[in-house]
């Protein structure tokens, strides 16, 4: 009885300091460069994008770059490799996969052609994960797609990032690199001389100074490469939020905050002050990239230009620019056999997430050959004949509060167009024969339709809402699959 009263106890802790933390890490300092301003009001009009997150560690079908990481959380599991009980011993196979990491099916201009009938907008692809391998020719390091142990190396498209920049800018995608700010392979941030401790760089910049100023040239220097020598970069996605200046005693993640009173110790993180001069180098990127968007995720300051909830949508509209990051199916990266989200599932996150104000980055990993699953182009297609139909609800569109009543979610175009959009049930295929909406009106002449169907509807008055007569014919032939589109030209 007494050690489930303290076990209720500690998850009580746990849960408000989770909740507290993910409030802490949603602060928000606006942007004051008008360039930026003007590139983030674009970007929020694009409404969609996709993520992928691809390495070597795609071979071994598990969590990117975390089974690196000495904590233990489940995601730094090690359960590949042919010794993972041995640390040393599984560090060593995990950063030989780059001798057997060899995609010959990349084809990234059959991704960025799915991703554009979709009605994808922007891509955001992984230059560098933690784990500090290069999927781009970084002159910086050997441990890259690009490097004679690579067999990849000899192949014509071998600067993968490269490639998959100039695939989809040729689709008319925005471009936008995902950068680990922290690097487990450099030894400026684990030091061979100690052994890692945890996410965290595993000695103490302060004492020493000098080794922490090559980590921070070492990380500029990369970086600057990206918004150099690639063409067009439109979004700098950084991760790795506890590399940042960090005063002592401060919460640097909301993993900190979320383990802070656990007395136990069981993974507590120490709290390191990993200052990379983020001012200094944000300037130096967009005097190369003018308008940049920047996205230092779960760093409280003028870098973070949107916020990322992670694996979620927000309950509510937010009163900043944001973007659900969320995984398609499987994990983050590639999962073997991985189930993926239905198209169902997919459109009704979409419209949810854009009638809050916000924007879907949908991840999609590829296969150690360099393929997506059919389940992605199948949930792409999905997206398509969606959007095909349905997409001036969603681009460029605006909240409309209440955002949802009930199964309806709703935009507004300012132009004076609204959208209300019918979220079917599982089994729904057939429309009902009235749709009703308490909390708006249509003026008196306004006209109401359905997209995809050519004739305007009967509508009345219903209150302070109105009802929407849907035809016989049309109730057993919608015009689409999973979410039905009533849009008004004129509320009262």
């Amino acid at each position: 009885m007494k050690n489930t009263f303290f076990l209720l106890l500690f998850m009580a802790i746990h849960t408000i300091c989770f909740s507290q933390a993910i409030y802490e890490d949603e602060r928000y300092v606006p942007e004051t460069d008008s360039l930026v301003l003007s590139k983030l009001s674009e970007w929020q009009d694009i409404k969609f994008g996709l993520l992928m997150h691809w390495g070597t560690y795609s071979q071994w079908g598990i969590v990117e770059s975390w089974s690196l990481c000495p904590e233990e959380y489940g995601w730094c599991q090690r359960k590949a490799g042919s010794n993972p009980n041995n640390y040393n011993a599984y560090k060593a196979e995990y950063e030989g996969l780059i001798k057997t990491f060899n995609p010959t099916k990349f084809d990234p201009d059959k991704w960025a052609k799915a991703a554009r009938k979709a009605g994808m907008k922007y891509v955001v692809f992984t230059t560098k994960h933690h784990d500090g391998f290069c999927m781009f020719d970084s002159k910086y390091t050997d441990y890259k797609i690009t490097s004679p142990d690579c067999p990849f190396s000899s192949n014509a498209k071998s600067n993968i990032a490269k490639e998959i920049f100039s695939a989809f800018r040729n689709q008319g995608l925005w471009a936008g690199a995902y950068f680990s700010k922290p690097d487990w392979n450099v030894e400026s941030y684990w030091d061979p001389k100690y052994p890692p401790r945890d996410r965290n760089v595993n000695y103490e910049p302060e004492a020493n100074p000098e080794r922490w100023q090559e980590f921070i040239d070492f990380t500029h220097n990369q970086m600057l490469e990206l918004v150099s020598d690639y063409g067009k970069i439109d979004i700098m996605w950084l991760d790795g939020g506890w590399v940042a200046k960090t005063p002592k005693k401060e919460i640097t993640t909301w993993y900190d905050a979320q383990l802070k009173n656990n007395d136990n110790g069981y993974l507590k993180h120490r709290i390191v002050n990993q200052d990379i001069k983020i001012d200094e180098l944000v300037d130096k990127m967009r005097e190369k990239q003018p308008g940049l968007i920047v996205v230092d995720r779960a760093v409280h300051g003028i870098n973070q230009n949107y916020l990322t909830p992670e694996n979620r949508v927000p309950e509510k509209e937010l009163p900043y620019p944001w973007e659900s990051c969320i995984i398609s199916g499987g994990g983050w990266s590639h999962t073997k056999n991985a189930k993926y989200m239905s198209g169902r599932e997919g459109v009704h996150m979409l419209v949810d997430i854009v009638a809050k104000g916000g924007n879907l980055l949908l991840n999609i990993a590829p296969t150690p050959e360099g393929e997506w699953q059919q389940g992605a182009y199948d949930l792409l297609e999905e997206y398509a004949d969606w959007m095909a139909i349905n997409s001036e609800g969603i681009y460029k569109s605006k909240t409309l509060a209440p955002y949802k009543e009930n199964n309806i979610c709703m935009t507004q175009q300012e132009s004076g167009e609204t959208y209300f959009f019918y979220m079917c049930d599982k089994d729904e295929t057939s429309m009902p024969d009235v749709i009703t909406v308490s909390s708006h009106q249509p003026a008196k002449n306004a006209r109401v339709e359905l997209l995809g169907y050519s004739k305007p509807l009967k509508w009345k008055k219903d209150e302070n809402g109105f009802k929407v007569i849907i035809p016989e014919a049309l109730q057993n032939k919608p015009p689409c699959n999973y979410v039905w589109t009533i849009k008004v030209s004129k509320l009262k």
